[in-house]
């Protein structure tokens, strides 16, 4: 087994139908973190030295530290040897990713599938791909993409789907104050995406619409 093309996590091979999969290092400074979140607080009119808020600054680093550094995990895959041919999906693997804009959360589900090829992945692994991704600010267009791209490129399965249905904080808590809004992205590869018959039947499974979409509130 190959090395794998980098997108988005360095990628190691240890024993056949493991990749080890961990993100690309960062050097996190978590004082001058909480030293930045002091002076934003204190610039916005707030009382850094109060009770409530005296601790708030190193609470902020650590939860933003964390939402951007995804765990390493092994994307473990295993050889197909009774032929399966069907649609594998995994429903509603949960998402909580950072809006790259206004630095609130999205949160939401995801619904993965894939039409297995030579080999099948442990579904857990599913989870993980999405979080892999999700763990940096972020657009949910992107991030749906991305997460696609790299199943069709670390599995090489005959299709793969993704849709993602989210919240995002800085629509419904801001702004416009659109509350209860959720988006739905989509993005599809090889016979999910030229196949309209199995396009139709993933759309059916996860509930959304009947062709490729992005960007659709509902």
């Amino acid at each position: 087994m190959t090395a794998l093309p980098d997108l988005g996590g360095q990628i190691t091979t240890p024993p056949r139908g493991h990749l080890h999969v961990v993100d690309e290092p960062r050097d996190v400074d978590l004082p001058a973190a909480e030293r930045a979140a002091t002076e934003l607080l204190a610039a916005l009119g707030l009382d850094v030295t109060s009770e409530g808020l005296r601790d708030t600054p190193r609470r902020i680093a650590a939860s933003y530290a964390e939402m951007f550094s995804p765990p390493a995990f092994d994307l473990t895959t295993f050889p197909n040897d009774e032929g399966y041919d069907e649609l594998v999906l995994a429903r509603s693997l949960p998402v909580i990713s950072v809006c790259e804009h206004h630095l609130l959360p999205f949160m939401g589900v995801a619904h993965v599938a894939y039409l297995p090829g030579e080999r099948i992945l442990g579904l857990s692994k599913l989870a993980r791909v999405v979080e892999l991704f999700a763990r940096r600010p972020q657009v949910q267009e992107r991030l749906t993409q991305q997460v696609a791209d790299w199943l069709a490129d670390a599995l090489s399965p005959r299709g793969v789907g993704v849709v993602i249905e989210a919240e995002h904080l800085c629509m419904t808590a801001r702004g416009v104050r659109a509350g209860g809004t959720t988006t739905v992205t989509s993005a599809l590869h090889g016979h999910l995406r030229d196949d309209a018959a199995s396009r139709a039947e993933f759309f059916a499974l996860v509930g959304g619409p009947r062709g490729p979409a992005t960007g659709v509130a509902r």
